[in-house]
């Protein structure tokens, strides 16, 4: 835990993707409230139930969205089955009863093509937009790519898709229109001392919430266990009694 601690503060001191962006002061009648983290985690491939559910979860207009076309339950399995956990990066955002509540797929280029570029897609569920997650899984997203060494990421989108354009032109990415779909590329700088440290403390900081999720998601389960043991108890008492 101290550990996590010393990396956050670490790379809050020396680095600028944790910290909140600069601005030209203006005249306001309230502060802006301060950025919120959110605790974004690898995910691995003991995971592919999570990021199923997640999937076959979405509505048909946002699996449209979200893959190009009205993707039915076989299509999402299979994409989940095939996914390669060894060549990409999948990372998301758990709420306490540990769903995965917004994912984001950052794909590297097979090995016999261009190696410094990438493609990020993300999906973030109904209930849970609104909230910036699709943007904060695209900033993350960033810092993993410069880090290994990636200097074009690609959006391949729809057109209508305008909520996830939105997220690549605030990042300075230049979008280009073609008919009914659209594709955003954004140059990337190389990795530095900052963006590697950024990344290891997100990363911890991400792991440690999700224990603290997990225990607390068993310890109230084991206390329902006892609730209803003791319900039965009750019950078999009252039963007996004359």
């Amino acid at each position: 835990m101290h550990t996590a601690k010393a990396l956050f503060k670490a790379s809050l001191g020396i680095g600028s993707f944790l910290k909140a962006p600069m601005v030209e002061a203006q005249p306001r009648r309230a502060p802006a409230p301060a950025p919120v983290m959110v605790p974004i985690r690898s995910i691995g491939p003991r995971e592919r139930e999570r990021i199923a559910q997640h999937l076959l979860a979405l509505k048909p207009h946002d699996r449209y969205l979200r893959f190009g076309y009205a993707a039915s339950d076989e299509q999402i399995q299979r994409y989940v089955d095939g996914l390669d956990f060894d060549r990409d990066e999948l990372f998301g955002i758990y709420n306490r009863r540990l769903d995965l509540i917004a994912m984001a797929h950052l794909a590297f280029a097979p090995d016999d093509q261009l190696k410094d570029c990438a493609e990020f897609g993300v999906s973030v569920a109904e209930h849970a937009r609104g909230r910036g997650y699709g943007a904060r899984l695209f900033e993350r997203a960033v810092v993993m790519a410069r880090n290994e060494g990636v200097g074009m990421l690609f959006i391949h989108a729809l057109t209508e898709n305008t909520a996830m354009l939105k997220i690549a032109r605030n990042a300075g990415a230049t979008v280009v229109r073609s008919g009914s779909e659209s594709e955003a590329h954004l140059q990337l700088p190389d990795a530095t001392f900052d963006s590697r440290m950024s990344e290891i403390a997100l990363e911890h900081y991400a792991e440690v919430d999700f224990q603290l999720k997990t225990r607390a998601k068993q310890f109230w389960a084991f206390l329902a266990t006892v609730q209803e043991i003791r319900s039965g108890v009750r019950a078999a008492r009252e039963q007996s009694s004359p």
